[in-house]
């Protein structure tokens, strides 16, 4: 096993962190106001007293953000943890279903599904990631590989002091950046090269940001207010939640031909 290279690490950081910060404003770039006010809960907004159009844009947009850049965020730390495994142990990214890397140690066959944080499942979440980890054993044992497989739920972050699970291991923050790695303090090691141009890159997204605010804002006052520039909750409501109007029912094709030609033979 060859070891670590930590100034690999940070130039992998570097040449990528990049996209990370594309996707972020890529993602403003997308929204649409009416679109966020769908998808937010708008009893919970007026539970806690947001009075003005600016502060509830502002409210509604860091929701949205903070979700979206979660994500976003977990696919980046995702592909360092393949690169960082490929490295040590030639590991490869998976082409099987519900599985993101796969590497053999002493032996064995891992198969690691990669999440950012440890309480990102429901319970039908963790069946589906079981049954693709069942699958993928069928899978890698019909391709003709000897190897045992073990299963593996990588978390980026936090922690969770009982790993071993039914039918597979939870690896979170320290243990799992080590288990990919053979490196212990990995996991604090890779925190610094993130922070490459962070400070050119997030003034580059609040510039995005405060435009998108005021515009947000300007459409908002427009559309969803009411006398003395007053929030328009029940406007807000029916935007989020009212049943749409059932289109006209549509005659099907074959029946329409037929009666056009019925009528043409009548006239």
């Amino acid at each position: 096993m060859p070891p670590i290279n930590l100034e690999e690490v940070r130039a992998y950081v570097e040449e990528n962190i990049g996209s990370f910060h594309r996707a972020r404003l890529e993602s403003l770039a997308k929204l649409k106001l009416p679109k966020i006010l769908k998808r937010k809960n708008p009893y919970l907004f007026k539970t806690k007293y947001v009075l003005t159009p600016e502060l509830l844009v502002r409210t509604l947009l860091d929701a949205h953000l903070s979700s979206q850049e979660e994500t976003m965020f977990g696919d980046f730390l995702e592909k360092l943890a393949i690169f960082i495994n490929s490295r040590i142990y030639g590991g490869w990214k998976s082409g099987i279903p519900g599985i993101d890397l796969e590497f053999d140690l002493k032996g064995v066959r891992y198969i690691v599904n990669i999440k950012s944080s440890p309480s990102w499942a429901n319970s039908t979440q963790i069946k589906k990631m079981k049954e693709d980890f069942e699958s993928a054993v069928k899978t890698i044992k019909t391709s003709g590989s000897k190897l045992p497989v073990e299963a593996i739920n990588g978390c980026c972050y936090g922690r969770d002091n009982v790993p071993i699970k039914k039918g597979y291991e939870k690896l979170c923050g320290q243990r799992f950046w080590f288990f990919i790695s053979g490196e212990e303090n990995l996991y604090t090691e890779i925190i610094e090269p993130l922070g490459y141009r962070a400070k050119e890159k997030n003034e580059e997204f609040d510039k995005a940001y405060n435009e998108i605010i005021m515009a947000f804002t300007a459409e908002f006052y427009k559309n969803y207010c009411i006398e003395e520039k007053r929030i328009d909750w029940k406007k807000i409501v029916q935007l989020n939640s009212a049943v749409d109007k059932p289109e006209e029912p549509k005659t099907p094709k074959k029946l329409k031909e037929a009666l056009e030609k019925a009528v043409e033979e009548i006239g």
